[in-house]
């Protein structure tokens, strides 16, 4: 009997928790809801009052006639969330723009002023846009095309000469001879044919040499036979 009383009384002390600490702990709790709940309430209260500011400053862009765009200063996440949706409301178009977080920054258009790709890419690149720059870059681009279609629906070109001798060589052979060659190339591309004088020399050095020496025989007997006449006057 003694010894359920004994045991009795040591599981008696153990069930008691300390009351200082319940208390300590139950107040921190309290305190650490209470501050929650206050930064809650002012998350919830910010996030009201700059709704209500965006949605000013849209419909102020939307009354103002010669501003199709309006670029807003660089906002968190959750500020560009709820400028995304005022614009939606309003019937606009928006967009964010920017690499970094801490600068990134939404632009709201009107429906009528919608950009096109290329402006959002100017702008995605962090540059200004230029509509006239842009119209004249794409006039270009449509200008190569067109050239591009017209030289493959004529085929390749024929080929040619690459310079025209008569401009080549004018300050060297000039006026009338360049005049002239070029009456001698006129005729050989309207003829498709070459002189013989403009032709490459095909014979061997040794045919060459033999014609070579055979002139020279026969200048030499014509100036000897030259010679002969006029001392014993003219052969009978």
């Amino acid at each position: 009997m003694a010894e359920l009383d004994l045991l009795g009384s040591i599981l008696n002390s153990m069930e008691r928790p300390p009351a200082a600490a319940d208390g300590e702990t139950r107040r921190r709790a309290r305190e650490e809801a209470a501050r929650m709940k206050k930064l809650q309430e002012q998350e919830k209260r910010q996030k009201v009052e700059f709704r209500k500011r965006m949605e000013q400053e849209v419909s102020q862009f939307i009354q103002a006639t010669g501003e199709p765009r309006r670029r807003f200063q660089p906002m968190t996440k959750i500020e560009r969330s709820i400028l995304h949706d005022v614009a939606e409301v309003a019937g606009l178009t928006s967009f964010s723009f920017g690499d970094d977080e801490d600068s990134r920054y939404v632009m709201v258009f009107k429906k009528e002023f919608a950009p096109s790709d290329e402006e959002l890419e100017a702008y995605r690149r962090g540059e200004e846009w230029d509509p006239a720059r842009a119209e004249e870059r794409r006039r270009l681009r449509e200008l190569a095309a067109q050239q591009e279609e017209a030289e493959l629906e004529s085929g390749p070109a024929p080929p040619g000469p690459p310079n025209d001798y008569k401009d080549k060589y004018r300050h060297l052979i000039g006026c009338e001879a360049a005049k002239a060659a070029a009456r001698t190339m006129e005729a050989n591309k309207a003829y498709g044919c070459v002189p013989v004088a403009n032709k490459r020399d095909t014979r061997s050095i040794e045919e060459a040499m033999n014609e070579i020496r055979a002139k020279k025989r026969l200048r030499q007997a014509e100036d000897e036979g030259g010679a002969g006449g006029g001392a014993g006057g003219p052969c009978v």
